[in-house]
């Protein structure tokens, strides 16, 4: 089956929102439906440094990618920040999230971003199996404070 991945548009919301609302049962959070309905215009809003991409398979809209592009004090070149990736829990295995980081990956070259990063939950074991193989491991811990 051939896979297609592509920005959204303004269509795409019915075919997101499940697969986003399946990231949020994944990572056991609820994201306010505001907050949802705002990230979703900001995808539309081409001044805006946030992105989405859909991977389709036969019509069907099968994983989602959202990717930031944000300024560093380390490099001249924006970093990309892949916020969010998800799969199908169907189509897992088949290689849709390494494809949908490659698409990330184009993105940010074509862009002149200088690099690719981002984050997971500690017990995502099979993800990360995956990013070990194409991407390198930091050795950084994040720290944070909820507002």
């Amino acid at each position: 089956m051939s896979l297609e991945i592509r920005p959204v548009s303004a269509d795409d919301h019915a075919a997101w929102l499940p697969l986003w609302k399946g990231y949020q049962r994944f990572y056991k959070t609820d994201i306010p439906e505001a907050t949802s309905a705002e990230t979703w215009q900001r995808f539309l809003d081409p001044s805006e440094p946030i992105n989405a991409a859909l991977a389709w398979q036969d019509g069907r809209a099968v994983g989602l990618v959202h990717f930031i592009f944000h300024r560093s004090t380390w490099t001249v070149g924006n970093y990309c920040y892949l916020q969010d990736l998800y799969v199908d829990e169907t189509l897992r295995g088949g290689g849709i999230g390494r494809q949908l980081i490659e698409y990330v990956y184009a993105q940010a070259r074509a862009e002149g971003a200088s690099r690719v990063h981002w984050l997971t939950h500690e017990t995502n074991i099979d993800a990360m199996q995956l990013y070990n193989r194409i991407a390198d491991r930091s050795g950084f811990v994040q720290y944070r404070k909820v507002f």
